[in-house]
């Protein structure tokens, strides 16, 4: 196994963002649930390759809050150290470099608005740099360009020479501080300094995709790699007398109650076992055995919370959910809008994403006989 112990990766966050049309710098900005740059930061660690740590450079007055942001999301720890960025980008790298230990062997400079890097891409960039001193990915062009001046075009490239190149551009670590330490003016990017000292970069040629994009303008703010997974849930307790009757989190006055461990309240049960089954996560028989002494009498809105908070530690977010609760009696209508209110609460959705319907069966079944009440719940999580 490639030892990466000193495979160290650089996010340069120092930028403001200003054509992402924001009052603010667009790392901070939230996409399904956290910041750009915690999705940047997860997305490098996730590819195993730097186990020297993650440096992150951002703006001098900004340091704090981005903290704050990254503590939020439970991706601080991510961090090994922050480092103060310059006015511009290549002042903001070589701020980052000279940061670093110098033991590092290999150094990733990547910008946090590519939030959505694959790791394979990652892999690739580390490994082209370990065996040609650099590693740069690169995407064929696919549209004609054409140099212009003044709104006219007077040459046509030959675009079968031509590549888009990303993030993160990837180097032996003695190689690009040397090509920085000679390199006077300003790039837009890292290959561009380390072509001036060394002749040429290697590109590891990536197919056209989205998943690397860089996220500059309002339109961008769309997951391309956002996966939408269903679940269901079923739940039927029996009706007794001498409990109360709790659905969705509200004491419903009534003469019997619904018989469980917990205060059986069918319908987050129900809702519970769609979200878990969405994740592939089990069911709540799983998570909260009926065996388990501190589980009896506990509400189930609290054990909604505790699922949901099990979703976001596997990055997962509730996305919408649909409720029907099966019962002859008593009327449900009345509890309806403080039912949703409470599902939504509870997990961290607003509560236009929650749907509770009642509905009886004619006298039908169990529930129609009055021996108990069912739930059945539809829920998509992203």
């Amino acid at each position: 196994m490639m030892d990466n112990s000193k495979t160290r990766a650089i996010v340069v966050a120092a930028g403001r963002g200003t054509r992402f049309g924001r009052p603010y710098n667009k790392i901070l900005h939230r996409m399904g649930g956290e910041t750009i740059l915690s999705r940047c930061l997860r997305a490098l660690r996730k590819s195993g390759q730097f186990g020297g740590g993650i440096w992150c450079v951002t703006a001098p007055d900004e340091t704090e809050k981005v903290k704050e942001e990254l503590q939020k999301d439970g991706a601080l720890s991510l961090v090994s150290a922050f480092v103060p960025g310059g006015d511009t980008r290549t002042q903001s790298v070589r701020h980052g470099l000279a940061a670093l230990p110098h033991d590092t062997d290999i150094v990733a400079i990547h910008d946090a608005a590519r939030c959505f890097v694959p790791e394979t891409v990652v892999s690739a960039c580390v490994l082209s740099a370990r065996e040609t001193g650099s590693g740069v990915p690169a995407t064929p062009v696919t549209d004609t360009v054409k140099e212009a001046i003044d709104g006219r075009a007077f040459h046509t490239l030959d675009r079968s020479h031509l590549r888009c190149v990303q993030t993160p551009q990837t180097f032996r670590y003695d190689q690009i501080m040397r090509a920085y330490a000679r390199f006077a003016g300003e790039a837009t990017d890292d290959a561009a300094v380390y072509e001036r000292e060394y002749g040429q970069v290697t590109l590891v040629e990536l197919p056209e995709c989205a998943e690397n994009k860089k996220i500059t303008h309002p339109s961008d703010d769309r997951d391309p790699g956002q996966a939408f997974r269903i679940g269901m849930g079923y739940d039927a307790h029996r009706l007794v007398e001498g409990r109360a009757l709790i659905l969705c989190g509200v004491n419903i006055p009534y003469e019997k109650g619904l018989l469980g461990h917990s205060d059986a309240d069918v319908a987050v049960h129900a809702l519970m076992d769609a979200l878990l089954g969405a994740a592939g996560l089990g069911d709540i028989g799983k998570l909260f055995p009926d065996s388990d002494p501190a589980y009896k009498g506990i509400s189930s809105i609290e054990l909604l919370k505790r699922v949901c908070a099990l979703l976001h530690a596997h990055g997962y977010r509730p996305g919408n959910c649909d409720v029907t609760i099966v019962a002859q009696r008593p009327k449900l209508m009345p509890y309806r809008e403080e039912m949703a209110r409470n599902l939504a609460a509870a997990m961290g959705a607003d509560i236009s994403q929650v749907s509770v319907k009642a509905t009886t069966t004619e006298g039908m079944g169990f529930e129609g006989e009055g021996l108990g009440i069912s739930a059945s719940a539809v829920a998509l999580i992203r």
